[in-house]
C-alpha cells in the first residue's frame, strides 16, 4: 500500500482561484479577508484533505507549543505521580513535553541542561527535579533566563515561582494526629536530609511535639533513604536507642511499610504497642496489614498546576514579545495542602 501524495497550500490556492497569502489568512482566521472567501477555500480543503504543517506554522508564529521538563527520581511514588500529571495537563493545554531526566540531581551546576532545553525551542521549563543539598545555586548564576521556568518542591526564592506541597504542614498533621491519640513518645524516620522535602517534614514533626509542651531529642530520630529497607533497619535501631517509642512517623510510606513487616517480625502490636502514620497514601497504603494512616499529598495535581502556572507565564511572555516590552512576569508560590488520612495502623 503506497501513501497518497499529501495536498500543499499551493494546490488549495489554485483550485479556490486565490493567493497562498489568502489561504493562510483563512487557515488562521484572519478578518482581513472577503466574506465569501472563507467557505470557498474550505470546501477545496475539505476535497484535498489538506493539513497544515505543524512545523511550518510553528515556525511562522514563532510558537513550538512544547515545554521542557526537567525531573529525576522517577523510582519514587511522588516525582513520577507529578510527572503523569505534567503529562495530562500538558496535553489539555495543547502542549508536548520534552523530558529530561538528571542521573545526578545533586550537583550544582545544571546550565548545561537549561541550555540542552533551549536549543529544542521550547517555550517554558518545569523544573520537577527533587531540591537535594546545593542543586539549586545554578539559579543565582542565571541572569535573565529565555524562557519562563516553573519550579517544583523547592524552598520558595525570591523572583521565582515555585509549586509544591507544603510538607512541613503534612509532617505537622501527622504528629499532631499521634498526639491526639494519646501518643507521647513519637520516633521519626526521616527521608535523605540533603532533600529539602525531607528537612520540612522533620519541622512540622518538630514543631507539633514543641507545641505540645515536648522536646524532639536526637535520640528520637533515625535518618532512612525513601527505601522500604531503611524503614525496617530504622525501625531496629530505634528500638535500641529509643526504647519507650509508642508511634513513629516515617516520612514516606516505603518506610513506613518497611516498619510494620520490622515490628510484625519482632512481634510489636501495631496500633496497640505502635502506632505508625507514613506520607504519600501511595495505593499499596490501604492494602497494608494494618491498613496505614499516611499524610496524602496530591502529586498528580502537583503536576496539573505546575503547567497551568507555566501557561500562564508563557501567555504574559509571548503577549510581551508581540508589544515588543519586558515581560512583566510576577513571581508566585503555590502550596498544595496535604490531607491526613487515618487507617488503623495508628487508631
Amino acid at each position: 500500500m503506497y501513501a497518497t501524495q499529501r495536498a500543499t497550500i499551493k494546490q488549495v490556492a489554485l483550485e479556490a482561484g486565490v493567493s497562498t497569502q489568502t489561504v493562510s489568512r483563512v487557515l488562521n482566521s484572519r478578518p482581513d479577508v472577503s466574506p465569501e472567501t472563507p467557505l470557498r477555500v474550505q470546501r477545496v480543503i475539505e476535497r484535498l484533505a489538506y493539513q497544515p504543517s505543524a512545523v511550518a506554522r510553528s515556525l511562522i508564529r514563532k510558537r513550538t507549543h512544547t515545554i521542557g521538563v526537567v525531573g529525576a527520581g522517577l523510582e519514587y511514588f511522588g516525582p513520577s505521580r507529578t510527572l503523569a500529571g505534567i503529562e495530562r495537563q500538558a496535553a489539555d493545554l495543547g502542549f508536548s513535553v520534552l523530558l529530561t531526566l538528571l542521573h545526578e540531581p545533586e550537583t550544582d551546576d545544571l546550565r548545561p541542561v537549561l541550555s540542552d532545553m533551549l536549543s529544542h525551542q521550547v517555550e517554558g521549563i518545569i523544573w520537577a527535579a527533587p531540591e537535594i543539598a546545593d542543586n539549586r545555586s545554578w539559579i543565582d548564576k542565571v541572569e535573565q533566563p529565555a524562557v519562563p521556568i516553573v519550579f517544583l518542591t523547592m524552598e520558595p526564592r525570591s523572583g521565582s515561582t515555585v509549586v509544591s506541597i507544603d510538607n512541613r504542614e503534612g509532617g505537622r498533621l501527622a504528629a499532631q494526629h499521634l498526639l491526639a491519640h494519646g501518643r507521647m513518645h513519637i520516633a521519626l524516620v526521616t527521608g535523605p536530609l540533603t532533600w529539602w522535602e525531607a528537612r520540612e517534614r522533620q519541622l512540622g514533626w518538630e514543631e507539633a511535639l514543641n507545641g505540645a509542651g515536648l522536646t524532639a531529642k536526637p535520640r528520637q530520630i533515625v535518618e532512612g533513604n525513601w527505601s522500604p529497607e531503611s524503614g525496617a533497619l530504622a525501625f531496629t535501631r530505634l528500638q535500641a536507642q529509643f526504647p519507650e517509642m509508642d508511634a513513629v512517623f516515617a516520612s514516606n510510606d516505603q518506610m513506613a511499610q518497611g516498619i510494620l513487616h520490622a515490628a510484625w517480625k519482632d512481634n510489636v502490636r501495631v496500633p496497640q504497642d505502635l502506632a505508625v502514620v507514613g506520607f504519600d497514601d501511595i495505593p499499596e497504603a490501604s492494602y497494608s496489614i494494618p491498613p496505614l494512616t499516611t499524610i496524602r499529598q496530591e502529586t498528580n495535581e502537583l503536576g496539573r498546576a505546575a503547567v497551568r502556572a507555566l501557561g500562564q507565564l508563557i501567555a504574559t511572555w509571548h503577549e510581551a514579545r508581540k508589544t515588543q516590552t519586558d515581560p512583566a512576569i510576577a513571581a508566585q508560590s503555590v502550596k498544595l495542602e496535604p490531607r491526613l488520612v487515618v487507617r488503623s495502623s495508628s487508631l
